[in-house]
């Protein structure tokens, strides 16, 4: 720990969704959704009009759809835009201090020791309000939480304190005043397993947490975990910020409180697992081509099998699938204590058929299309040819409308919104599906008044 609060996380606020309203003036107010739009898609990112509805990151884009009210926009991820917005964010940082850890694409920590700064409380404030204050401005609106403080972890849960648009410094000597009252799930590495466990010996705070001897906690969650966590509950952590450093593969795991023989409830926790794997790759803007599965038997045997694949994937349904074949092969007789699937071969993104799903889907719901202006719709084209498939919130162009949209498609039509970062709230169309006037598009530019 240091002697000076000077360790930043900045982590920005629905970072896809809030680049989605930003791009799409008639979204702004409301609710967002951006992930897989098929039937098993997984919810990368929900806006905050859309959380207060239960929509959350790693949920089931079937369950978010029940959850939100008609007309919230769900949208497939556009990596290009977020990017780009990313891009000028880590810029930012980089000017800050030569000492910048990118976590994913819309997360950092950053050494301000390692610029010539002001650390003093009222300095740290002063250059964290002026940092966010010149990233809405250069991102077009785009807001991130900050949190500063003498470790990494307590920078990051001071970013999560007061989300969105917050601010917290924790100034040296006062972390476990801020820490005590928590959840324990605020501390990194806590779970809803290893919760459920802390929660049987009636632990429910950091403060509950402190108060366990580091024997009966390594007793109830293990050896290394145990210890990680003791010392997280005592501000204990001296973790250096490395500048761009490169994830290697993405994974998560879950134990069991008890063990697990039952293949649909394994099956389902493999999905689950998966669908935090998939989002973290979107979210990083990453794919991987090795899929990994971890188990933990019974008597504590640990197992691992992987199988690479052709090309790279970063879609829950997919991993998913691959973990199934190979716990196909794993002795489950006498239960599983713990599950893990993880991503490795780590590349930037290649689309490939991310959007493969979401371009076979029918018409959108009813919800999609009842508020939609539009005019007469154009004849059905005659039989021929496939036409194009198009993703919802793709971006396009038109000779005549401009750049635009995509709301919805099926039935060989496809609805745009007409309009960009710089515009009003556009005018929509519906057009034939295979019109050879519509074309794909670059994101826009937010700032230019043309969006080109």
């Amino acid at each position: 720990m240091r002697r000076d609060p000077s360790i930043l996380h900045l982590d920005l606020d629905a970072f896809f969704a809030a680049v989605e309203q930003r791009d799409k003036p008639s979204l702004r107010g409301r609710p967002v959704v951006v992930g897989g739009t098929g039937g098993r898609g997984v919810v990368s990112t929900a806006s905050y009009e859309a959380r207060a509805f239960g929509a959350r990151s790693a949920m089931s884009t079937a369950e978010a759809r029940r959850l939100c009210p008609p007309g919230t926009a769900f949208l497939g991820p556009r990596f290009a835009a977020y990017k780009r917005t990313s891009d000028v964010v880590m810029t930012m940082l980089r000017e800050l201090s030569p000492l910048v850890e990118p976590v994913s694409i819309d997360e950092a920590y950053v050494d301000l020791a390692a610029g010539d700064h002001d650390l003093s409380v009222a300095g740290v404030t002063a250059l964290a309000e002026d940092l966010k204050a010149r990233l809405a401005v250069a991102t077009g609106g785009v807001t991130g939480s900050v949190g500063i403080g003498t470790s990494k972890s307590l920078a990051k849960i001071g970013s999560e304190l007061r989300k969105p648009d917050g601010l917290t410094v924790v100034p040296a000597g006062t972390e476990l005043d801020v820490l005590h009252p928590l959840p324990v799930r605020s501390l990194g590495g806590v779970g809803p397993a290893t919760a459920e466990r802390l929660a049987q010996v009636k632990v429910a705070t950091v403060g509950d947490l402190h108060r366990m001897t580091l024997v009966d906690l390594t007793s109830l969650v293990g050896q290394a975990h145990g210890t990680g966590l003791y010392r997280l509950a005592r501000a204990d952590d001296d973790r250096a910020v490395v500048a761009d450093r490169e994830a290697k593969s993405v994974s998560a795991e879950e134990t069991f409180a008890r063990d697990l023989t039952d293949p649909v409830r394994l099956s389902a926790e493999i999905d689950a697992l998966a669908g935090r794997v998939g989002a973290r790759l979107q979210r990083s803007g990453t794919s991987g081509r090795t899929v990994t599965l971890k188990v933990r038997r019974y008597d504590f045997t640990t197992l691992t099998r992987s199988l690479t694949l052709p090309q790279p994937v970063d879609d829950a349904r997919q991993i998913a699938e691959v973990a199934r074949r190979l716990l196909g092969a794993v002795d489950r007789s006498g239960g599983l204590r713990l599950l893990g699937v993880g991503v490795s071969g780590l590349s930037p993104y290649a689309q490939g058929d991310l959007f493969a799903e979401a371009q076979a889907e029918a018409q959108p719901e009813p919800e999609e299309t009842t508020e939609l202006p539009a005019g007469p719709l154009p004849p059905d084209p005659a039989p021929g040819p496939a036409v194009v498939a198009w993703y919802p919130g793709q971006d396009v162009v038109h000779p005549e409308h401009g750049a635009g949209w995509v709301w919805g498609s099926g039935l060989n039509r496809v609805t745009v919104r007409f309009e960009g970062p710089r515009t009003p709230p556009g005018r929509v169309r519906t057009l034939a599906a295979d019109d050879p006037e519509l074309q794909p598009a670059d994101p826009p530019d937010w700032t230019t008044p043309d969006g080109g």
